[in-house]
Formats: C-alpha cells, structure tokens, sequence
C-alpha cells in the first residue's frame, strides 16, 4: 500500500512537472530533449527539476 502511494506522488509530480516545462518560452525541441529526461531519471530527474531546474533551466535554454 505504501509503494501505491508513493508511486502516485511520482505520477502527480512528474504530470504537473511536463505541464511546467511545456510552458515555457522556448524551442519545442528543448522543452522535448528536458521532458523526456526528466520522465527517464525518474525521482532524481524530479528532485533536481523542483529544486534547481524550475528557476534555471528556462533561461539557460533560451
């Protein structure tokens, strides 16, 4: 029951976080090339989305 829930909060927060990058002001390719790496590293690729890459990576991708 447990791991159901976690992996429901990975869902939640890898949905809302493609949302948040597909938002962005920037090349569909690069909105593409961080999407699928996020969805790939999991909740590492998560982790350092919602704690660094939310603020930066927009304007290090422009």
């Amino acid at each position: 029951m447990v791991g159901f829930i976690i992996w429901i909060v990975g869902l939640v927060l890898c949905i809302k976080a493609v949302l948040e990058i597909w938002k962005w002001n920037v090349d569909t390719v690069k909105k593409l090339l961080v999407i699928v790496l996020v969805l790939l590293t999991s909740w590492i690729g998560l982790a350092v989305y919602y704690f660094w890459g939310r603020q930066n990576l927009p304007q290090m991708l422009k």
